[in-house]
Formats: C-alpha cells, sequence, structure tokens
C-alpha cells in the first residue's frame, strides 16, 4: 500500500482577503439593482392613481358642463312657449349659492364653491294654474293645456316629482308634488315659505334642481364635489376635489322692452320679467309701472339696471359685489329674493382641482394643496387643475 502525503500548499481556497473583495462586488451588484427597482416600484405605486385622477376629473367636468349647458331651459309646449320662453325672460335660473330645501344659504349669499341651477326637462308636464295659489295654500289646479298627455287630467305630473311655479312679475318658486288627484296636485313648497300670490294664468312644469358645491373636512384631509336635487337627495359625485370656484359673466346691456307690457305674447323684454303697465301696482314694493329690472321715469319705463360697459357688448365678469347688493326680484321683501343682476349671466367659468387619494403620493409645495408623506419625487402625483367655461344656451338666445 502506497501513502501519499499532500502539502498544505497543494490545497485549493479562498482567503479572507478574496473573500472580502468577492463579499464587496456582491453588494455594489445588488445596490445597482435595488436603485433601479426603487423607482420603478415608485411608477407601479404612481401610474393607477394618475390614472384615476384624470378619471375623477372627466366626471366632474362631464357633470358640471352637461347640467351648467342646460341650465335656464324653460317651457316649450303650446303657446308657453311663444309666450314665454327660456326661465331667464321672467326669473334667475342661475344662483351663487346653495338653494333648495335643506341647509340653503340665505338671500343674497355669493359662494365661489357653489352653484344652483334649475332648467325644465323634455317633459310634457308644462301647463298653467286653473285658480289663484295663496301663499300659504298646498293645492294646485292645473288646466288641461294643449300638450298634455291624453285623458290626463294633471298634465303627466306625477307624485315625487319637483316642479317650478312662475308668474310674469319674477317670482318663482320650486315644488314638490306630493299627491295628484283629479285636475289638482297636492304640493310641498321646498325651502323658505313663499309671501307671493300666483294669479290663475300662472306656469308650472316640472323642473330639474341642481346644486353642486365642496364640501370638505380639514381634520381628516378629505373634500369632495357634492351634487344636491334641491330637495331630500344630497350625495358625493367626486372625492379628493381641493378646489371649486365658479366665476360668472354677464351681459353688460340693461334689458330693455320689446313689446309693451300690455301685449298678450311674450317675450317682453331682452331678459328678466316684465313690468306691469303704466299706473299698474304689481305690490313688489317698486311702485306702479315699475319692477326690480324697470323704473318709471318721466312717464316712461326705462331699464333700472347700470350699463356696465357703455358702447360695448362684450361679456363683463360678474363680481360679488354686483351680484349681492339688489336690486332684488321679485322684492326686497319677497323670501326667495335674488339681485337682479343674475339675470344677466351668459357664460360661467368653472375651476376643478383633484389631489391624489393617498397621502403617500403626495408631496409638499405649490403642486399640493394639501400636503402629504411623500419626499421622493419618482413617486409625486401632483394635483390636477382643469379650468373651463359654459355658455347655456338657453341664456343666450337673445344675443
Amino acid at each position: 500500500m502506497n501513502w501519499r502525503v499532500c502539502s498544505p500548499a497543494s490545497q485549493s481556497g479562498f482567503t479572507l482577503i478574496e473573500i472580502l473583495v468577492t463579499t464587496g462586488i456582491m453588494l455594489a451588484v445588488l445596490a445597482s439593482v435595488f436603485s433601479i427597482l426603487t423607482p420603478a416600484q415608485g411608477t407601479f405605486q404612481a401610474q393607477p392613481e394618475v390614472s384615476d385622477l384624470q378619471q375623477r376629473v372627466r366626471v366632474a367636468v362631464d357633470a358640471l358642463s352637461r347640467d351648467l349647458m342646460m341650465s335656464g331651459a324653460g317651457v316649450y309646449s303650446g303657446t308657453l312657449a311663444r309666450s314665454i320662453g327660456a326661465l331667464s325672460n321672467v326669473a334667475a335660473p342661475v344662483l351663487p349659492y346653495r338653494a333648495g330645501g335643506l341647509d340653503a344659504d340665505p338671500p343674497g349669499t355669493f359662494r365661489t364653491d357653489a352653484i344652483s341651477l334649475l332648467y325644465v326637462p323634455d317633459t310634457a308636464a308644462q301647463t298653467t294654474t286653473r285658480v289663484p295659489l295663496p301663499p300659504a295654500s298646498d293645492y294646485l289646479e292645473v288646466n288641461n293645456e294643449p300638450g298634455c298627455p291624453l285623458n290626463d287630467p294633471v298634465c303627466g305630473f306625477q307624485a315625487g316629482m319637483q316642479a317650478v311655479l312662475f308668474d310674469t312679475t319674477g317670482a318663482m318658486d320650486t315644488l314638490v308634488i306630493t299627491g295628484v288627484q283629479d285636475s289638482a296636485l297636492s304640493v310641498r313648497r321646498r325651502g323658505r315659505e313663499s309671501t307671493h300670490r300666483y294669479d290663475a294664468g300662472s306656469v308650472v312644469a316640472q323642473v330639474i334642481a341642481r346644486t353642486y358645491y365642496l364640501k370638505g373636512d380639514d381634520g381628516v384631509q378629505t373634500s369632495e364635489l357634492r351634487s344636491y336635487d334641491g330637495n331630500q337627495t344630497d350625495v358625493p359625485l367626486v372625492d379628493n376635489v381641493v378646489g371649486l370656484v365658479f366665476e360668472y359673466f354677464g351681459d353688460p346691456r340693461p334689458p330693455v322692452l320689446r313689446r309693451p307690457p300690455t301685449d298678450p305674447d311674450g317675450p317682453w323684454t331682452t331678459y328678466g320679467p316684465k313690468p306691469p303697465a303704466p299706473g299698474v301696482d304689481a305690490d313688489t314694493s317698486y311702485g306702479a309701472g315699475a319692477n326690480c329690472v324697470f323704473a318709471m321715469s318721466n312717464g316712461e319705463q326705462v331699464p333700472r339696471l347700470p350699463d356696465l360697459s357703455p358702447g360695448s357688448s362684450t361679456l363683463q365678469r360678474l363680481t360679488p359685489a354686483v351680484l349681492t347688493d339688489g336690486p332684488w326680484c321679485p322684492g326686497p321683501g319677497s323670501a326667495a329674493r335674488y339681485d337682479a343682476d343674475l339675470l344677466r349671466i351668459r357664460a360661467i367659468r368653472v375651476t376643478v382641482r383633484v389631489q391624489a387619494n393617498s397621502r403617500m403620493l403626495r408631496g409638499t409645495g405649490a403642486m399640493f394643496t394639501k400636503p402629504g408623506t411623500s419626499h421622493g419625487g419618482e413617486i409625486f402625483v401632483p394635483d390636477q387643475e382643469l379650468r373651463f367655461d359654459v355658455v347655456p344656451r338657453n341664456l343666450n338666445l337673445g344675443r
């Protein structure tokens, strides 16, 4: 048997220095890999949020633009369309505050983050009153006008509908139909009790009411765009809306008479309610022959509203001061009074700003309305802001 002895020098292996060098190289490679993965991970977190944010902006813009475009649409059935037309020919269909039966702002309020509007939808429920409606009454008798559904004495009205009731004095009330019977409607006035007496022949029509407003809660860093129907339904529309601003642009020219107030057919003015005939007092506190938009001067009916830009027809920005200083329609004592300059509105500018849902994707600085906890640019999702103008077609019929 042969024995072979190996010397230590002939054994293979790594020295401590070689192991340390190898470990250092491996750590450097791993550091490089992780430096590449970290931005990728941030992008992976941020991109779904960017898509969601853009979708929320689209939902807000679509809802606002659709209803703002329809604001002021009036009656169009039978003889009513020829005499009345757009709601702005009799009252203000756009208000810069929250209106309705729940948490309504007081008349004369101006809010940059809220708007209320009315319009008559595509409906057969349009008619006139058969008997006068005193302020305290909740029983409305209606006529079967041309255009009403056949064999329907209440002209298509149903319980649960909202309706608008108005006359040519500038008074307007929104009602909720609580019941129907024969040719009469049981109604509940929405919001403040009316002090106006509506004569027979006043117009009643189904109406769509909308209030859009920003509801915020700084305590928990949340806010949302909400939609209110003016009655009982108040729902969130888009969450994490951190900016909502409405601006108004109007006709600089005062309203003028198109035909005498005694003419049976309208519209009688370029915009706004017609004045009573000279010598007739409409009981609106403005005296005989006058109302909130026309005054008597030397025996003639002249515009009460000023010319905002003499010699120009370019739309002018309507400031909060202009829209809250009167004169008041239908009169200064009305519970549902509104500033007559609201009848000038022809265009509305909307600014919507939406933020990322997660605070981990929001940082600090001008890009963020409400700061978050992110410190790395690769996972920032800045607020998105969109500004757009709406020119309601029904408020511009006379231009």
